[in-house]
């Protein structure tokens, strides 16, 4: 099973949920920003997403309300 993302603590109005494709070894965090995987460095490290961020699509952090 993942650990909770960061994002998901967070509250961020972006986050879709876990993407499984083919068993637990396959799973990964996904958002608008991160359709096919949330970097771990945004997922679940330190980077909160407000700036740029390769592959971001555009998209950074806001706080659902």
């Amino acid at each position: 099973m993942i650990n909770e993302p960061q994002c998901w603590i967070r509250k961020c109005k972006f986050f879709i949920g876990v993407k499984n494709e083919g068993g637990e070894k396959n799973e990964c965090v996904v958002c608008k920003a991160f359709p096919n995987g949330i970097p771990d460095e945004i997922a679940y490290g330190d980077n909160l997403h407000l700036e740029v961020y390769p592959g971001d699509n555009g998209i950074r952090y806001e706080e659902e309300i």
